[in-house]
């Protein structure tokens, strides 16, 4: 059974305006063209465009719970002297000894007697996973608090429209590969499994960038992105 909340939809707000980002770009744009015999002159790479996307990292989190009972086997010790034990109306023998146990305890050695049980096993396992905008696993390198989230996020979206960028990976396939990593493989031999797993967040995490496209030596052509809340070149 998988339970699906609601869909949480945030911008995360750029500690940069418009002119720093400018300047950051203009003072790291030859860093594209760098080569390790040639850095080109700042006067050799024309930034062509800068914009402003919104690019969506996908957050899930949830909880897998599974009851079910399983066959095992308990060794206990008894003493040398004991050969069979009598528990729940069955007869249990002692183990025999290996040639190399009997030479070095002789007959001082504790037996073993092996019971065949079953146990009723409870597992519940949370987790939270992050993926980036190609759907590529990633860890989550922001702070989300009321000072770091657009109030309007939805506004903000929407006047930007042309520039979101939304996941390449659905909520579905996110979902899947959070309940794999959940979810042990179970043991053979059980019965009466029951299990729930619960989908506890799904959070849209809009990243504001700049992408500043470039032109440098020899008409190459170059990408640069910056990060509008730590102000790092991506």
């Amino acid at each position: 059974m998988t339970q699906k909340p609601n869909i949480k939809t945030l911008v995360l707000r750029k500690t940069i305006d418009d002119d720093i980002a400018n300047e950051i770009i203009e003072d790291k744009k030859t860093s594209i063209f760098k080569s390790l015999l040639k850095k080109p002159k700042k006067e050799e790479v024309h930034v062509d465009s800068i914009k402003l996307f919104h690019e969506c990292l996908l957050i899930v989190s949830g909880r897998y719970v599974a009851d079910y009972y399983r066959k095992a086997i308990h060794n206990i010790s008894v003493d040398s002297n004991v050969k069979e034990v009598t528990f729940g109306g069955g007869v249990f023998p002692i183990k025999e000894k290996s040639g190399l146990k009997k030479a070095f305890a002789g007959n001082r050695g504790k037996n073993k007697i092996e019971f065949p049980l079953e146990e009723h096993v409870f597992v519940e396992e949370e987790n939270e996973l992050v993926f980036d905008y190609n759907g590529n696993e990633i860890d989550f390198p922001f702070k989300i608090n009321s000072k770091t989230i657009e109030n309007y996020p939805e506004q903000i979206l929407t006047s930007n429209s042309s520039n979101v960028r939304n996941p390449k990976i659905s909520h579905e396939s996110a979902i899947k590969l959070l309940k794999d990593a959940l979810k042990s493989p179970l043991e053979k031999n059980i019965r009466k499994l029951t299990e729930e797993f619960t989908v506890e967040k799904i959070n849209e995490v809009y990243i504001p960038i700049y992408e500043a496209r470039l032109t440098g030596p020899k008409n190459k052509t170059g990408l640069l992105r910056l990060d509008a809340v730590r102000k790092k070149i991506l």
